[in-house]
């Protein structure tokens, strides 16, 4: 009897048709390939050969001819592969994701259950495997993971179960890309397209980092001649520092560069440099805010390029929700077909990518956030703003990366102005070790050009808006920021109109850019401008003002702040003095309760030791890491590092648990597409007349996030209707909800609680 994988639609026969040992062959060959990057090649062959052995069940070759008989088979070769877990969760969650062990609470069946059901199965198919298949040689572990092998499949402290949990999530992943791969290879065979046609060109590292060197050195030559400002000079040391720490060997490194400090292109120096010193695979940056992903991924563009020769190759992979939701005009063209392959996989030179695509993947279940990991293995990994990391997430995600340092050859760099004290001490047992510092974070603090802004507290009385109003009366050119949304909006209306402009999350992009705009031509001209802005300011916008006013806040948020004042240094340095001005005042409401409240009382805390403490000899000093680092452990101190147990579900090996478990962001609220000027008109009515994922796609300008109450409170008003279940469109008594001034209101009468619009930014 013959065996199948894969069928063909008719006019095709059997006779084309992908024999089965044909397919296990190839897919343990590339899982092999894949997973001999962290030393567990044997691993990725025997996964791979053993993947489909449940297709040999008559019962699902009787399924290739009629759909309607049902033959699960990936529990087969979990069986089979019972006395080696790792590959039997792999096997079993190939198609329906990575099981629990024996918890039933979320997920697919459980793998204890999923074996027993199926040994019966696998000894009935064992005949018809060939023998070189069948009877393969069980592999070997790596020799750092043989401690936890002998405490597989049980329950235990999540330091013995801890490697092994991720190394089966490596091997699940080589095995899910590999599959996929050589699936969609049979398909492009059987259309008369050889699988290299839609696999991505790309560019070399060493080609990258010569291109970067040369695109900078150009930048930095001109700076020189036509602009040699504090700021320029300091960059300059920066790049200096990155590019000689790129020969040290792999590992955990901290890069500490003052806000404005030209960390983004330096980063990615020190990456490629030591990519390719080092024969590493890729440099996969990761930041918090989808904002800075799209302005740094098109100043990695800027540099780096498209291959002029080969217009086809991309060189950059940008990856976040906003792409992925994103539809190319003709999206199965060659090149988008190539793009959704390498986002899946990220085999691409250089990835850049959010903190939340990066680790919900990498603790994942799901078989396509899976496929990427292997390709995390030996890679250079820039975690860009690490201060914002959750605390509550803290412990699985510095475990996370003590693996991929230890055991899959990457080294990771952890990028900021505020330096968040990750590492290990007495009361941080989950603490990284071994982290060495890309530059001096505390030499180039005490760098003038680092020195552009006098903080002044206010911190011992409560300001009103109505007094900070007065004050700012007598500023023509001011940046205030506050916490919330209708704090922003509530100040904005007690100043002139004349010069005045508001910033927050209830302004849809478009309004925010092109309101962005004419804040930096104002300034520039040195006319009247007073923002008042929540603290999506702090998110990468480039701004310079002579005065920052800002309510208290984390000494992180503080010194992103204070990076929107006298930004290139000129005003210092012209002044011979530091000249920008940032006044922290205690405002009249609080932050939102959680984590923003619990760092602006770390702060005050901090305030507080001044002369009272050992560790606090100075005055709070923004601009110095190791004052970072104190606010950060005061934090710390009082946050629960891993609040719903992910840790204890990981060393139980309950894979969909963990997924389950780990969001990096609880609610990403509703969209509401609202009609400001006259291209979010067209747009919206262009959807109106064609839904499509294009038109969708052409709506994101002109979208505003809000939370459920308040989006549930417009659609029984009738003011916008539901479409699908998370895209509200305006109605006729939409009116003017959405203001030239302030974006998206409560109502155009309001009647809606303001308290509705209470969020962090």
């Amino acid at each position: 009897m013959k065996y199948y994988a894969h069928t063909l639609p008719p006019p095709k026969t059997c006779d084309d048709w992908e024999p089965l040992e044909d397919h296990l062959m190839a897919v343990a060959k590339t899982a092999q390939k894949f997973a001999a990057k962290f030393g567990a090649a044997e691993w990725g062959h025997l996964t791979g050969l053993w993947h489909d052995v449940g297709k040999y069940r008559p019962e699902f070759q009787a399924r290739l001819r009629d759909p309607s008989i049902s033959a699960p088979h990936a529990g087969a070769g979990a069986a089979m592969s019972e006395k080696l877990p790792p590959l039997a969760f792999a096997i079993a969650g190939h198609h329906t994701g990575l099981p629990n062990r024996e918890d039933s609470a979320h997920g697919p069946t459980p793998l204890k259950e999923t074996v027993a059901g199926n040994l019966a199965v696998s000894t009935s198919v064992r005949p018809a495997i060939p023998v070189a298949i069948r009877d393969a040689e069980e592999p070997t572990p790596p020799s750092w993971l043989t401690a936890a092998m002998k405490k597989q499949f049980r329950s235990g402290r999540d330091d013995h179960n801890g490697p092994f949990e991720f190394f089966t999530r490596m091997l699940f992943s080589a095995l899910v890309d590999a599959d996929r791969i050589e699936t969609g290879a049979f398909y492009a065979r059987a259309k008369g397209v050889s699988p290299g046609d839609v696999q991505r060109p790309v560019e070399s590292l060493e080609v990258l980092r010569d291109r970067l060197d040369a695109f900078i050195d150009e930048k930095a030559a001109d700076a020189a001649q036509n602009a040699p400002t504090p700021m320029n000079r300091l960059r300059a040391g920066v790049l200096e520092d990155c590019r000689k720490a790129a020969e040290q060997p792999p590992g955990l490194f901290s890069l500490t560069v003052p806000t404005g400090g030209g960390k983004t292109l330096a980063a990615m120096s020190f990456a490629l440099r030591h990519a390719r010193r080092h024969e590493l695979d890729r440099v996969i940056v990761v930041i918090p805010f989808t904002s800075i992903i799209e302005q740094n991924a098109k100043q990695y563009r800027d540099a780096l390029g498209e291959n002029s020769n080969r217009p086809e190759t991309w060189n950059v992979l940008e990856h976040h929700s906003g792409v992925d939701e994103k539809v190319r005009e003709d999206e199965n063209s060659e090149r988008e077909v190539r793009r959704k392959l390498t986002a899946e996989n990220w085999d691409s030179p250089i990835v850049v990518t959010t903190t939340v695509q990066f680790f919900e993947s990498l603790f994942s279940n799901h078989p396509g956030r899976c496929r990427k990991l292997h390709n995390i293995a030996r890679s250079v990994v820039v975690l860009d703003e690490v201060q914002s990391l959750p605390p509550a997430l803290l412990r699985p995600i510095l475990d996370g990366l003590s693996e991929l340092t230890a055991h899959y050859g990457c080294s990771v760099v952890l990028s900021t102005a505020t330096p968040p004290a990750l590492e290990k001490r007495e009361d941080f047992s989950e603490g990284l070790e071994g982290v060495r510092p890309i530059v001096d974070g505390v030499r180039l603090a005490a760098d003038p050009a680092a020195r552009r802004v006098q903080v002044e507290w206010r911190t011992d009385r409560v300001t009103s808006y109505a007094e900070l109003a007065q004050e700012l009366k007598d500023h023509d050119q001011t940046l205030t920021i506050v916490h919330r949304r209708n704090d922003a909006r509530t100040l904005a209306e007690l100043l002139p109109p004349k010069g005045r402009f508001h910033l927050s999350a209830l302004m849809c992009p478009a309004h925010r850019s092109a309101t962005l705009n004419k804040i930096r031509q104002r300034l520039s001209e040195g006319r009247r401008c007073r923002l008042v802005s929540t603290q999506l300011i702090e998110a990468g916008v480039d701004v310079d003002f002579p005065i920052v006013y800002r309510a208290l806040a984390g000494v992180d948020s503080l010194a992103q702040s204070a990076g929107r004042c006298d930004r290139e240094g000129r005003r210092t340095e012209a002044a011979g003095q530091p000249a920008g001005r940032m006044i922290v005042f205690l405002a009249e409401t609080e932050p939102p309760a959680g984590l923003l409240r619990d760092a602006a009382k770390a702060t005050m805390s901090l305030l507080g030791m001044q002369g009272h403490d050992g560790r606090m000899t100075d005055d709070l000093d923004l601009f110095n890491p190791r004052h970072a680092e104190l606010f950060f452990e005061q934090l710390y101190s009082t946050q629960t590092r891993d609040p719903k147990g992910i840790q204890t579900q990981r060393a139980q090996l309950n894979f969909a648990n963990v997924d389950f478990l780990f969001r990096m962001i609880d609610s990403s609220g509703t969209s509401v597409a609202v009609p400001w000027g006259t291209d979010g008109e067209k747009r919206i009515e262009a959807f109106r007349r064609a839904p499509s994922r294009e038109t969708v796609r052409a709506l994101q300008p002109y979208l505003v996030q809000v939370n459920d109450r308040y989006f549930t409170t417009l659609v029984t008003s009738g003011q916008i209707e539901l479409i699908g279940e998370n895209l509200g469109l305006p109605t006729g008594l939409f009116g003017k909800l959405y203001s030239d001034d302030f974006g998206l209101l409560p109502t155009a009468d309001g009647t809606i609680d303001p308290e509705i619009l209470v969020v962090s930014v």
